[in-house]
C-alpha cells in the first residue's frame, strides 16, 4: 500500500530540483570567478527552501483533499451493523460524487437483500406455527392415549423435539420482527409491563419446577410505550435464558419497577470478558445446554427497537447475572 503524498512528493520534488539545479548552474557559469562562491551558497539555499515549500504544500494540499475521505469514514465507522441509510450528498466535493453515488448504490443493493432474506425467515416461521402447532396437540392426544411404556417414551421424545422446533420457530419470527426494517411504529402503545411480566411467569412455572427452580417475580405498575409481542418475546427469552443456565435447585427473580425490567439468576454467570458476545447470534456460554443462540439477540434488538438500554451485572449476591432493560 503506497501514500498519495509519497507518490506526489516522488513525482514533483525531483523534477523541479533538478530545473532549478539546471537554473543554478547556468547561472554558475556566467558569473564571474569572485562571485560563483556566493552563488553556490545561494543554489544550495534555495533548493532547500524550495524542496521544504513544496513538501509542506503537497502534505498540506493532499490532506485538505482527503478531509472529506476522512468525515465518511468517521460517518461509516459511527453506523450500526444494520444501518444501511445512503451516504448523505450534499457537502461531497464533485470529484468525490461518483465514489458515493457508486457506495450509495451498493448500500441500496445490499438492504434489498437483507430484506428479502427477512421477509423469507419471517415468512418461513410464520408457515411453520401453525403445522408444528397441530403436530404437538396430536402428538399430546396420542400420549394420553397410549401408556405402554415404549410408546410412552417414543412420544415424550417426539413432543420433545417438536417443543424445540416451535421454539426456535417463534425465536426465528421475532428476530424477524424485531430488526428494524420490520418494525412497525403505528403498533406501538402504552402497556402494563407488570402485567406482561406476571403473564409470563406463569407460562415458566413448569419449566422451573422440573428443575426445582425457585421462580418469583416483584412487580411494581409500571406502563412502559412498545409492541405487545415484541416485549413478550424480550421477557419470556430473558426468563428462558436463566432458568436454562441456572442449576437445579437454583432461584430465578423478575423484577419490575417503573421504566425498568430486571431478571436475576444465582447460575454460573457470565464472564465480563463475554458479556458483550452474548448479544451476538448463534453465541451459547454452554455446549450442554440445549438452545440456538438466538435468544439474547432477539433481547437485544427488540431493546434496541424500543429505544431501551441493555445490560449485564453481577447480582447484590454477587453469584449468577443480573438482566437489566430500562426504558426511555
Amino acid at each position: 500500500m503506497s501514500s498519495i503524498r509519497l507518490r506526489l512528493l516522488k513525482w514533483v520534488i525531483p523534477p523541479v530540483l533538478l530545473m532549478n539545479l539546471g537554473a543554478g548552474a547556468l547561472a554558475y557559469t556566467l558569473a564571474s570567478p569572485h562571485l560563483r562562491e556566493a552563488v553556490l551558497r545561494t543554489l544550495i539555499l534555495v533548493q532547500i527552501v524550495i524542496g521544504l515549500g513544496c513538501v509542506g504544500l503537497i502534505w498540506f494540499s493532499v490532506s485538505n483533499g482527503l478531509r472529506p475521505l476522512s468525515r465518511l469514514r468517521a460517518d461509516l465507522n459511527a453506523r450500526d451493523g444494520d444501518d444501511l441509510a445512503p451516504l448523505a450528498t450534499g457537502d461531497v466535493p464533485y470529484e468525490l460524487e461518483p465514489l458515493v453515488s457508486s457506495f450509495n448504490g451498493l448500500l441500496a443493493k445490499v438492504g434489498e437483500g437483507a430484506q428479502a432474506r427477512q421477509d423469507f425467515l419471517a415468512n418461513v416461521a410464520h408457515q411453520l406455527r401453525t403445522p408444528l402447532a397441530g403436530l404437538r396437540t396430536q402428538l399430546e392426544w396420542l400420549g394420553a392415549r397410549h401408556a405402554e411404556p415404549e410408546t410412552a417414551q417414543s412420544v415424550r421424545l417426539m413432543l420433545s423435539a417438536t417443543e424445540r422446533m416451535i421454539r426456535q420457530t417463534n425465536q426465528l419470527l421475532a428476530l424477524a420482527r424485531a430488526e428494524p426494517q420490520h418494525f412497525e411504529k403505528a403498533r406501538l402503545e402504552p402497556l402494563a409491563l407488570d402485567a406482561l411480566v406476571a403473564e409470563a411467569v406463569q407460562g415458566f412455572v413448569d419449566q422451573a419446577t422440573l428443575k426445582s427452580i425457585d421462580i418469583g417475580f416483584d412487580l411494581a405498575p409500571a406502563t412502559v410505550t412498545g409492541d405487545r409481542f415484541l416485549l413478550r418475546d424480550l421477557i419470556d427469552n430473558l426468563i428462558d435464558n436463566a432458568i436454562r443456565y441456572t442449576p437445579a435447585h437454583g432461584a430465578v427473580t423478575v423484577t419490575v419497577r417503573p421504566g425498568l425490567l430486571t431478571v436475576e439468576d444465582n447460575g454460573p454467570g457470565i464472564p465480563a470478558a463475554m458479556r458483550e458476545q452474548v448479544f451476538s447470534r448463534y453465541v451459547r456460554l454452554d455446549d450442554k445446554t440445549h438452545g440456538s443462540g438466538l435468544g439474547l439477540a432477539i433481547v437485544r434488538d427488540i431493546a434496541t427497537v424500543h429505544g431501551a438500554r441493555l445490560t449485564i451485572a453481577d447480582p447484590p449476591s454477587g453469584r449468577g447475572v443480573l438482566f437489566s432493560v430500562k426504558f426511555a
